[in-house]
């Protein structure tokens, strides 16, 4: 398995023979309106180009429909006949956009070798989930391949830690930028990743949505220092640059 951090929340992971890409957010910097007042967004370009992100893509996975998870450059870009699996609810609007073939993921599904299973997630707690709206995760298994449980736009709330206890991923992708909105958190903070890590007794835990918005409170600099003084290893907690390509090994067992 290969897993690049392309921006934001948009991976590219070469997993069981296929090239799937996650939430593409695909606008130049500072397209989109500022989320906090800070500035405009998202506040760093991307680091390849589209056409190298897109090639070879065969399945696309929609979590939601924030604009810095599916946005109109994306809309434009990625190729209409694509496959996609988007939470239950999304499809219509994604359909509108000119995709022709958009299942929602409402439980368990197949798709030439992989296995996806959709994941409860919460974008916030209490009133500030009605702003945000709903949210998927979702896991992803294939025969050879360590299993993938990528927790999306969530905060660390019981079903996360339900799915991190009962499904023991071998690897495990936080949003982890402790984005906060009128004051509220979002996505995970420091303290969230790193009670990730300490239930992650067999796997590895990636940071990514980080550095790339305004509303973000948390930078890579700091969940590295804070996950230094709890004693969590760069091995256990992986942070990685935009554009960065990990190799990821199933463990021996």
């Amino acid at each position: 398995m290969k897993l690049q951090l392309i921006r934001n929340a948009t991976l590219k992971l070469d997993y069981g023979g296929h090239t799937v890409l996650v939430d593409p957010f695909l606008g130049p910097k500072h397209s989109l309106p500022s989320f906090a007042g800070r500035s405009p967004n998202p506040t760093v370009e991307l680091p390849i180009d589209i056409d190298t992100i897109l090639a070879g893509v065969e399945l696309v996975i929609i979590s939601h429909l924030h604009e810095d998870h599916l946005d109109d450059t994306a809309k434009e870009r990625v190729p209409k006949s694509v496959p996609m699996f988007c939470q239950p609810g999304d499809e219509e609007t994604i359909r509108a956009a000119g995709f022709s073939d958009v299942t929602p993921l409402s439980g368990k599904a197949s798709w030439q070798g992989l296995t996806l299973t959709r994941r409860d997630g919460s974008h916030g707690l209490g009133p500030v989930v009605q702003d945000m709206g709903p949210v998927i995760g979702f896991s992803l298994e294939a025969k050879g391949e360590p299993t993938l449980y990528w927790a999306g736009d969530t905060v660390f709330y019981p079903p996360v830690e339900t799915t991190i206890r009962e499904t023991r991923p071998d690897i495990i992708v936080t949003h982890s930028c402790a984005a906060r909105w009128n004051g509220d958190l979002i996505v995970m903070d420091a303290e969230q990743t790193i009670k990730v890590c300490e239930m992650a007794k067999i796997g590895i835990v990636i940071a990514a949505h980080m550095e790339a918005l305004d509303h973000a409170t948390l930078s890579r600099s700091e969940l590295r220092a804070a996950a230094d003084a709890h004693g969590i290893p760069l091995t256990k907690l992986v942070i990685p640059d935009d554009g960065e390509v990990l190799t990821l090994i199933p463990p021996v067992v």
